[in-house]
């Protein structure tokens, strides 16, 4: 009986699985002392003539592709919500979908359990915050990227998710095309805003910079800036507010420092301009 026969028929581009066509290129890439190394014959290459039949085709092997989609988790308490991104996601060639998480508990198991690339969070969750959530995620999946996809719209939960980790923002009536270039862009390491929330972020610095121009004071200097005014001392002061008179010093300090003032007759006029006394 004639030996196994082991051969590598020619294939047709269409015979073979999607991105997995290519081309060796072992000798191009040789060096000059590997080349002497290698076959100069067919005869060389089988051994003999009756020890097999040397390929009849220059595919060594069909490869896959080392570009793998982008893998996400999709952490939404309401399962339609997350059928839908589901949907989206799943019709782009280059992005897949690797589990769902309906709230911070799960999404914390399956981020270590599947490590993704992206991870599309929702704001609001039964168990939690999601942004809070943030730094949990980021300790089972180091390199896993947040995209927040949320309804809420305010600077200020803007700003913490940022703050906090998160490397994209989109609200949840975007269309698809945003969400699924918000994807990518966070994936490949950079940052994604929606562009309304940008421009709520541009006025809202904007509206604080006017204020802070108007009123540089906070609160807590206002009033101590008001009993000053009523002519009550350093140590009168941090009783009635329950501060230390080192810590009521210094709030006078800065507000004399902020508004340029010098003595406590400028004090009483700017407290009466501001209506913090009476008049009377």
């Amino acid at each position: 009986m004639r030996g196994a026969e082991t051969t590598l028929d020619i294939l047709t581009p269409s015979q073979l699985p999607p991105c997995a066509f290519r081309v060796h290129a072992g000798i191009r890439g040789s060096t000059s002392a590997q080349r002497r190394d290698l076959p100069r014959s067919r005869s060389q290459a089988t051994g003999s003539r009756s020890g097999g039949r040397a390929p009849r085709f220059g595919i060594i092997a069909a490869l896959p592709d080392a570009t793998q989609p982008l893998r996400s988790l999709l952490v939404d308490d309401h399962r339609v919500v997350r059928a839908g991104l589901r949907m989206v996601v799943e019709t782009e060639a280059d992005l897949d979908v690797v589990d769902e998480a309906g709230d911070v508990r799960d999404a914390v198991f399956k981020t270590r359990r599947h490590t993704p690339d992206v991870i599309v969070l929702d704001v609001m969750l039964p168990d939690g915050n999601g942004i809070d959530a943030i730094e949990k995620l980021h300790a089972e999946a180091p390199q896993a990227k947040v995209l927040i996809l949320s309804m809420e719209d305010s600077p200020h939960h803007v700003r913490r998710a940022f703050g906090n980790g998160a490397n994209g923002y989109v609200l949840k009536d975007a269309a698809e095309e945003e969400l699924v270039s918000a994807i990518r862009e966070v994936a490949a390491g950079g940052r994604y805003l929606h562009p309304a929330l940008g421009a709520k972020m541009v006025q809202a610095d904007i509206d604080e910079r006017e204020r802070a121009a108007a009123d540089p004071l906070s609160d807590r200097e206002r009033e101590v800036l008001r009993l000053l005014a009523e002519g009550h001392t350093n140590q009168e002061i941090a009783a009635q507010l329950y501060i230390s008179v080192r810590t009521a010093e210094t709030h006078r300090a800065h507000i004399m420092q902020k508004l340029g003032f010098t003595t406590r007759s400028e004090l009483v006029r700017y407290a009466l301009d501001q209506g913090m006394l009476d008049p009377s």
